[in-house]
């Protein structure tokens, strides 16, 4: 992932999960998770980002309860 990639704004943004969407991309790629899309929101701000992303774009992490404006790091 490099500089030109369209979300790079967005790497290494703490975010929830709010919506999963379903495609049908998996009939395309052949992998079945690829038919999901995520929408998430920033944990610091709790507003929903204004792109949807893949399964393989997101990198789960531990769960918090608390939340600060450096879960954006």
């Amino acid at each position: 992932m490099g500089k030109d990639d369209p979300d790079v704004r967005y790497h290494g943004v703490k975010c929830v999960v709010t919506d999963r969407l379903q495609d049908d991309l998996n009939t395309e790629t052949g992998r079945d998770r690829d038919q999901y899309l995520y929408r998430i929101k920033r944990r610091s701000t709790g507003k929903v980002l204004p792109v949807d992303f893949r399964h393989g774009d997101l990198v789960p992490t531990t769960i918090s309860k608390e939340y600060s404006s450096e879960d954006d790091g």
